[in-house]
């Protein structure tokens, strides 16, 4: 095969990529034209030798993003996130729960594009009081009394 067929393949793959989005055919086109760039350069290679360094290239770039790269790129903001970025977040209660078990809480920096949320809390708490999220139910938290103990 000649240096452009192998780029030709890498093209191909990283398209059909876009149709079929599981971030792992892409790695195999990405072989495919180093492959291919190998042998533009004048790296000498039988078939047999180009269907090695693609398969075995292919596996190292599928390895370093499945064990290396994806890993790292966890994304740590809560932005976009409803229920996993909401709990364990504290705040402080500004407006105790009235009769119909409603009162509010404010986080000190904004959780899910606001600072203050209804709540409703199970423990008896006072204004001031640090409490965490443990649900969500519909647009209230729910949230119990962080023991004074590990209040900051």
């Amino acid at each position: 095969m000649e240096y452009w067929h192998w780029i030709a393949l890498g093209i191909v793959l990283v398209i059909v990529e876009a149709f079929i989005p599981s971030f792992t055919i892409f790695w195999f086109g990405l072989a495919a034209g180093v492959v291919g760039a190998l042998l533009w350069i004048g790296v000498p290679m039988e078939l047999t030798a180009q269907i090695f360094a693609w398969a075995v290239l292919s596996c190292v770039f599928c390895a370093l993003w499945f064990l290396v790269l994806k890993p790292r790129m966890r994304d740590k903001t809560t932005a976009g996130i409803s229920r996993e970025g909401a709990l364990g977040q504290t705040g402080q209660v500004v407006a105790v729960p009235g009769p119909d078990g409603l009162g509010r809480v404010r986080f000190s920096t904004p959780l899910l594009g606001d600072d203050e949320w209804p709540m409703r809390c199970s423990d008896p708490v006072q204004l001031g009081d640090r409490v965490t999220v443990v649900d969500i139910t519909g647009n209230t938290l729910v949230v119990s009394r962080k023991p004074s103990s590990e209040v900051l």
